[in-house]
Formats: C-alpha cells, structure tokens, sequence
C-alpha cells in the first residue's frame, strides 16, 4: 500500500480565519494544504495566499490553491486544484509547467477518462463519497461500486477520495486501493483539529 496522502482543505464560514487555519494543520503536522476560499475578494485571497505560502514554507508543508492558477504561481504555490468547470488541465500545464502539482476532479468514469487523456494531472480528488454542505452544486453521490471502477481505472495516478469523509471510512478506502483523502470540514468539528487531525492519520491502515 502507497504512503498515506491527506490534503487538508481550509474552509469559509468558521470562527477562525483561512490563514490561522493553515497555521494550525502546520502546527498539528499537515504537509499537504489546500487553501479553498470561495466566498473571498481577489485582494483578499492574494494576501491570504500570500501569508499561508509563507506559513507552510516554515513548516515543510506544500501549499495548493483552489481554482486559481495565476494567484498560484504569482505567490509561489506548490499546485493549484482545477474542478471541472475551472480552467483546461491541458492548458494549465502547458502554463505552470512541468514540476508545478496539478490536481483535478473527478466525479464519474468520464472524467476520469478525460484526466488520464490530458496527462497533466498530478493526482485527482475522487467523489463525493457522501454528502457534504461545504461544496455548492454537489456532483451526484458515488456508491462504493462506482467509486471503485473509477478508482480503479485512474491506474497509477494518484487518488485521494472527497466528500464528507469521516475517519471511519478511511478502511474502507484504502480497500479500494485509493492513495488517500481529501477532508476540510471533518477537521473543524467536534473536539478540534489537533485531534480530528490524529483520528484521520491513525484511522489509515498500516502497511503490511
């Protein structure tokens, strides 16, 4: 089994904001971040993006911005994540060139096919598993089967399932040899993130 991968998402409309976010999954030993700010003027998201690049640079963490590539490569981002609706994979790697993380998304057996085919996708966020309020327009909900054909089609690129995923599910996912998830809201509940942050990394199962 592959080294776990967990993207942590930071998320609107919580009490602490986007860059102290990110500076607690730093501080909890997050190394992969996504900073998601969809409710944000541009100006605000460049001095966001701007302070948690810087953040996560301290703490050996990589920083990937959500749907902006510009914003991405103007602060010094490691990546950026494309929805399907955002720009062209194709054309973003042919813009950030080839050592900048592209990841996409994929909701069905056509994307899936699409993001083989652009062959410029580091790794894709697979789902929803199940439903969640942090993203609007949800794409319809995977069954297990579904989610297995995809994730079994998409080879060796890696996968990271999305979508409410709680650390209970994360046996069930590495069964389908999926590489990891992708979580936001799930660390922002409950007992806080320091230990939602530890439920995640010690629900993934031990290699054998």
């Amino acid at each position: 089994m592959s080294q776990f991968l967990l993207q942590c998402i930071t998320l609107d409309g919580i009490e602490i904001s986007h860059t102290q976010q990110v500076q607690q999954l730093c501080d909890a030993g997050a190394k992969w971040i996504q900073l998601r700010m969809k409710e944000a003027s541009a100006q605000e998201m460049e001095t966001v993006a701007s302070e948690t690049k810087t953040l996560c640079d301290d703490h050996g963490a990589l920083l990937i911005i959500n749907d902006h590539l510009e914003l991405a490569l103007k602060v010094g981002a490691g990546g950026v994540h494309l929805g399907k609706d955002d720009m062209n994979w194709k054309a973003a790697r042919n813009q950030a060139g080839p050592d900048f993380v592209i990841g996409g998304t994929v909701n069905s057996l056509a994307d899936a096919r699409e993001a083989l085919a652009s062959n410029s996708l580091d790794y894709v966020g697979v789902g929803p598993y199940r439903f969640t309020e942090t993203k609007k327009n949800l794409a319809p909900i995977l069954d297990e089967k579904g989610l297995g054909e995809i994730v079994d089609f998409l080879g060796d690129l890696p996968k990271v399932v999305i979508g409410g995923v709680s650390p209970n599910d994360l046996p069930a996912i590495a069964a389908m040899d999926a590489d990891g998830v992708a979580v936001s809201s799930g660390l922002f509940n409950g007992r806080g993130l320091t230990e939602n942050f530890k439920s995640y990394t010690e629900s993934w199962p031990a290699d054998d």
